[in-house]
């Protein structure tokens, strides 16, 4: 590994991955708009798609751009202030990704390494659904800061976030907390909320796993909307409440990243805790 000093390694400071237990609750949706976020106050902010199999990350932020070479590096695209890597970038949109473990984790480990991601306040990690060779690899290879468990309300999807919160345990990776995705609708037209998937089971599920709960985003046509379209919802409608959701959580994260930061501060440790990459 490179020295601190080594101006040609990308340096970042806090790196989070943004993970569920199961498909389909909109962890891209919250990786994405996290990550986006984050860097509309000002950090300097990558989002790495770590979903192999599945790369939304390109639709979602509207880039469908191939990433430059630049002498032995991958110049990520950018777009809103965030740089961003995804296998999506790489192959056609209709192309099956047919990978073995040890090609999934070359890949990863290429992201981590080969790309100039520079200088980053922030990396967050889209990992794949499930707790399969994905997270391994990037474990190994990218020292974790922390992880955000996205569930949505109902039985299924909670009784996947005890396998998460257990993954990231065993792989002694801190858990920042459960964000609770889709957990009620409000009709525009009278404003009736619904809880179309149940109440509050994510932060009901949070306690008794012992993990904090960050908070819960309402379904919103336009979330869905702005993910098929490159728009997400805090860029396009910033004062929604999923945005609003979305941004408070995005506080959280910083406050959990600084208090990691500080339990890992020595006396001679006088600067960030900061991860060095070839």
């Amino acid at each position: 590994m490179p020295s601190m000093g080594d101006i040609k390694s990308n340096t970042i400071r806090f790196a989070v991955a943004v993970a569920s237990g199961k498909g389909g609750v909109g962890k891209s949706t919250i990786a994405t708009n996290l990550a986006l976020s984050l860097a509309l106050d000002g950090a300097r902010v990558g989002l790495m798609d770590a979903d192999i199999f599945g790369p939304n990350i390109p639709m979602m932020m509207g880039v469908n751009q191939r990433p430059k070479g630049q002498g032995d590096k991958i110049i990520p695209p950018e777009i809103h202030g965030v740089k961003l890597m995804s296998m999506g970038f790489l192959v056609d949109p209709d192309q099956a990704v047919i990978w073995r473990g040890p090609m999934v984790h070359n890949a990863l480990r290429q992201f981590i390494q080969d790309v100039d991601w520079g200088e980053l306040d922030y990396l967050i990690v889209d990992l794949p659904p499930g707790t399969g060779d994905a997270s391994l690899s990037l474990t190994q290879s990218l020292p974790l800061t922390g992880s955000v468990i996205v569930t949505t309300p109902q039985q299924v999807a909670l009784s996947d976030v005890v396998r998460g919160v257990t993954m990231f345990q065993q792989l002694n990776v801190p858990i920042f907390g459960v964000i609770e995705n889709m957990s009620y609708f409000v009709a525009p037209d009278t404003g009736t909320r619904y809880d179309i998937f149940g109440h509050g089971g994510g932060a009901e599920m949070a306690k008794k796993v012992s993990v904090d709960f960050l908070g819960e985003v309402p379904l919103e046509p336009q979330v869905r909307i702005g993910g098929d379209s490159g728009q997400p919802i805090v860029i396009a409608q910033p004062e929604s409440p999923a945005a609003q959701a979305i941004r408070a959580t995005a506080r959280k994260v910083v406050e959990a990243c600084e208090r990691v930061e500080a339990r890992a501060s020595t006396p001679s440790q006088t600067g960030p805790n900061l991860r060095v990459l070839n």
